[in-house]
């Protein structure tokens, strides 16, 4: 298939950083954000599907994909969820939207976490796809969480030293990735997307860019985080998962949400962690669902 057929590709602006994305659809619009180790690309099953009926925004994250890549701050506090939110809410009123409906998968869904807090008024919904927050995960870590999430620990560590391995042999590392957390074998992927990340992940400046992302994921997101512990998500929120992923054998995934929503809804998709790629009719039926129940 040709990836995004039919969709406009932008490269815009905004503040320190260019924006890629790509644009389709009509009606109200909804911006998709992808996960780890992934780019734009993840959407391109689900992105047709969605456009049918609204408008779809899908965008690479600062430091992944064709978005920039600036140098880190001591703090890494411009690779923080604070600053890909900003990024993100800045690409929306430059492409005319000025609210939004939002959803994000893996590191996507981290950003777009902290985007509703940070951004009530912009963002109307909120759909979360296979996390918890981040503090969770950090916070109530046990053997488990730690030898599933190894890369929590890894991808922090000070550069070089993430870099040097897994610029050795990039595919390997990544692919890697996708089939231990997704619990799939690599021909579960269409070809097409996964030569795209291939061709991102490929690139040493994204490599450095992810490990500063996870950098201020184990630091200055966590002071952010720890700041908002009280504050409960306004917006409606729904919180999907695979149904055979690995995230729900080790966390009550709606017994956390539901301690930061105050509108919250919940479901299950069949499928582990990249169920975005493998699942997305029945995804996009559960979003559509989501946004008639909720009137929008």
């Amino acid at each position: 298939m040709a990836l995004f057929e039919g969709f406009a590709t932008h490269d815009v602006r905004v503040g320190e950083v260019t924006v890629h994305c790509k644009v389709g659809g009509g009606g109200a619009p909804v911006l998709l954000l992808h996960g780890y180790p992934q780019t734009l690309a993840e959407w391109a099953r689900m992105a047709p599907l969605l456009a049918a009926h609204r408008t779809v925004v899908c965008a690479d994250l600062r430091g992944y994909g064709d978005s920039s890549k600036p140098p880190a701050l001591p703090d890494f506090s411009n690779y923080s969820f604070r600053a890909m939110a900003a990024d993100q809410v800045g690409l929306m009123k430059q492409l005319g939207f000025d609210q939004f409906d939002v959803v994000g998968h893996d590191r996507g869904g981290r950003v777009s976490h902290r985007m509703a807090l940070d951004w009530p008024d912009q963002v109307r919904s909120l759909a979360v796809l296979d996390l918890v927050p981040t503090h969770d995960l950090y916070m109530r870590t046990n053997k488990k969480i730690a030898s599933t999430y190894w890369q929590w620990y890894f991808l922090p560590l000070p550069a070089p030293y993430p870099e040097t391995l897994i610029g050795a042999n990039p595919d390997y590392y990544f692919q890697n990735c996708l089939v231990s957390v997704g619990g799939t074998g690599l021909q579960a992927f269409d070809p097409e997307m996964l030569e795209e990340y291939r061709r991102c992940w490929r690139n040493p400046e994204m490599i450095h860019a992810s490990c500063n992302d996870y950098r201020a994921g184990s630091s200055i997101d966590l002071v952010h985080d720890e700041a908002d512990l009280g504050r409960k998500l306004k917006c409606p929120v729904l919180a999907l998962w695979g149904a055979q992923g690995l995230m729900q054998t080790l966390m009550d995934i709606e017994a956390v949400w539901q301690q930061r929503c105050e509108r919250l809804r919940v479901g299950t998709i069949p499928g582990g962690h990249w169920f975005p790629e493998h699942a997305a009719e029945q995804t996009v039926g559960a979003l559509l669902d989501f946004y008639r129940n909720e009137g929008f």
